[in-house]
C-alpha cells in the first residue's frame, strides 16, 4: 500500500515551546507530509497543526490524504533520556545501599555479561523495543566496554541516540577493563565508524587515567564528537576522586572534581555531565565559561526508599541562576524505570517537598524534549511540532476536559495519575510514531 501524501492525527495535544509555556489544544489536528529520502525511505515531517475546525476542512479536497481517528488521545513530542546505561536493564532493583557498593556488587558483573555476543544482541533489541513502548526516540546512552555491544544497540535503537563504550582503565575489575592503548584505538576506531553518533565516555574519573582522557580530547579536538560521563553524584564519589588525582603529577593542587576534567580537556559545548549535585559556584562558572551541560537524573538521585540511590537532590534553582544549561535523564539502571514520565513525575514531586513551586510538569516535559533537542543540535528538526520538524510523536490517554483548564493541570493529570504506582508509567504509551511511521503500538 502506498503511503499517503498528508496524514491527519485528529486529537488533543500539548506543544512545548519552552520552560514556562506548552500550548494546549483540545480537539486538534497535526498535519504531516510526505518526504523521500534516500533509498527511497519515506518519513514524515509536521506540516501545520491546530484546531481540528480550521485545519482538517484545508485538506477535503486534496489527493492522498489519510485521516487517522485518535479518538480520547493526546500527543506530545517523543522524549529523549539524556543520561542511561542500556547494559545495566535488569540491575535497576538490585539493592542500593550506596552508588560505589551498588557498582561493585552488581552492575559491573553485569555488564561484563554483554561481553557473550548472542547475549548482548538479544539484549539490544529487546531494550529497542521498550524504547519505543515508552515513547522515547533519542537521547545520550552509556554501553558497556564490548565493541560489539555498542554495535548492535546502535543497529538497534529507532531513533536518533548517542550512545558511547564506557571507559575503564584503573580502578576497576580485571574482567570489566582495558588497557588504556586498546582503549585508544577502540575509541577512534568507533569514532571513524559511527563519526556524530558515537560518544566519548570516560565512565567517570575513577576508572580513566588521565593520559588518556587527554590523549583523547587532542583527538576529538576538530571533531565534532560528543562527550559524556559521570560528574559529583555522591560526596564519596567526590573525594575518592580528589584523593587519586592529588597523587598524580600535574593535579596536586586541583581542588575540585570539575578541574580535573578540565585538566584533561573534556569539557566544552559538547559536553554532558551526569547528576552535577555537589557542584560548588566555581564549579558551575567553569561549566557555564565552557558552555558544558547537566543531565539531571532525578529517580537515580531519589532517597533509596524510592528507588534511588539516595544520592541527593539537585538544585536546578541554583543551575538555572549559574547559566548552566540542563536536560533530564532516567539514568537506567541507578533510575528504576526507563519512562520519562516517571522522571518528570519524580522531578516535580521531590522539588515540590521542598516547597520549590518552579519545578513544573510544563518544565519537566520542555527538559525532556525540546532543551534535549538542542544539546543535540537537534532542535530546528525535533523536539516540538513545529512545522518543518520531524513528526516524532506518542499518544497517550487524554483527560477529560474541564472548564478554564491549564496546561501545567492537563500534564499533571496525565503524569501524576500513576505515582503511587510506577511500573503503570511503562505502560502509558498507546502509540508511538518516528519520522511519521508507527513503531510502537500497544494494540500489537
Amino acid at each position: 500500500m502506498q503511503d499517503p501524501t498528508y496524514k491527519i492525527f485528529l486529537c488533543d495535544f500539548i506543544n512545548p515551546e519552552s520552560d514556562r509555556k506548552a500550548i494546549l489544544v483540545r480537539n486538534g489536528a497535526i498535519v504531516l507530509k510526505k518526504q523521500n529520502g534516500l533509498k527511497n525511505q519515506v518519513f514524515y515531517k509536521i506540516k501545520e497543526h491546530g484546531e481540528e475546525k480550521k485545519v482538517l476542512p484545508k485538506y477535503c479536497n486534496k489527493q492522498s490524504v489519510e485521516v487517522v481517528q485518535m479518538t480520547k488521545l493526546l500527543a506530545l513530542p517523543a522524549f529523549f533520556d539524556m543520561h542511561f546505561h542500556w547494559v545495566q536493564d535488569e540491575v535497576c532493583h538490585k539493592p542500593k545501599i550506596s552508588l560505589l557498593d551498588w557498582l561493585k556488587k552488581h552492575t559491573w558483573p553485569y555488564e561484563a555479561k554483554f561481553n557473550n555476543k548472542m547475549f548482548s544482541q538479544r539484549k539490544a533489541e529487546a531494550f529497542s523495543k521498550l524504547l519505543t513502548k515508552v515513547g522515547t526516540l533519542g537521547g545520550a546512552c552509556y554501553s558497556s566496554i564490548h565493541a560489539h555491544a555498542l554495535d548492535h544497540a546502535l543497529h538497534a535503537f529507532r531513533g536518533d541516540f548517542l550512545i558511547g563504550n564506557v571507559l575503564m582503565t584503573i580502578n576497576s575489575p580485571k574482567y570489566l577493563s582495558m588497557k588504556s592503548s586498546a582503549t585508544a584505538k577502540l575509541v577512534k576506531r568507533m569514532i571513524t565508524k559511527y563519526q556524530g553518533r558515537y560518544a566519548l565516555t570516560p565512565r567517570f574519573a575513577l576508572s580513566v587515567d588521565a593520559p588518556l582522557m587527554r590523549e583523547l580530547s587532542v583527538y576529538i579536538k576538530n571533531k565534532k564528537v560528543f562527550i559524556q560521563t559521570h560528574l559529583s553524584e555522591t560526596k564519596i564519589e567526590i573525594q575518592a576522586v580528589l584523593d587519586l588525582y592529588r597523587g598524580l603529577a600535574g593535579f596536586e593542587q586541583v581542588k575540585t572534581y570539575t578541574e580535573i576534567y578540565d585538566k584533561c580537556g573534556l569539557i566544552g559545548p559538547h559536553s554532558l555531565f551526569g547528576h552535577g549535585i555537589y557542584l560548588s559556584t566555581k564549579e558551575l562558572a567553569l561549566l557555564k565559561k565552557k558552555k558544558a551541560w547537566i543531565a539531571h537524573c532525578p529517580t537515580s538521585n531519589a532517597p533509596i526508599k524510592d528507588k534511588g540511590l539516595g544520592s541527593g537532590l539537585f538544585d536546578f534553582t541554583k543551575i538555572e541562576r549559574a547559566k548552566v544549561n540542563w536536560v533530564l535523564a532516567s539514568d537506567i539502571g541507578g533510575g528504576p524505570y526507563l519512562s520519562m514520565f516517571d522522571v518528570i513525575e519524580s522531578f516535580v514531586s521531590q522539588n515540590q517537598k521542598k516547597h520549590i513551586k518552579s519545578a513544573t510538569y510544563v518544565k519537566g516535559l520542555y527538559h525532556s524534549t525540546l532543551k534535549s533537542a538542542e544539546f543535540l543540535g537537534l532542535k530546528k528538526t525535533h523536539g516540538n511540532f513545529q512545522k518543518g520538524k520531524y513528526a516524532n510523536m506518542i499518544f497517550v490517554e487524554s483527560p477529560t476536559i474541564r472548564h478554564h483548564e491549564k496546561t501545567e493541570e492537563v500534564l499533571s493529570r496525565i503524569i501524576s495519575k500513576n505515582k503511587l504506582n510506577r511500573e503503570k508509567y511503562n505502560d502509558m504509551v498507546y502509540y508511538t510514531y518516528y519520522k511519521g511511521q508507527e513503531v510502537y503500538s500497544s494494540s500489537r
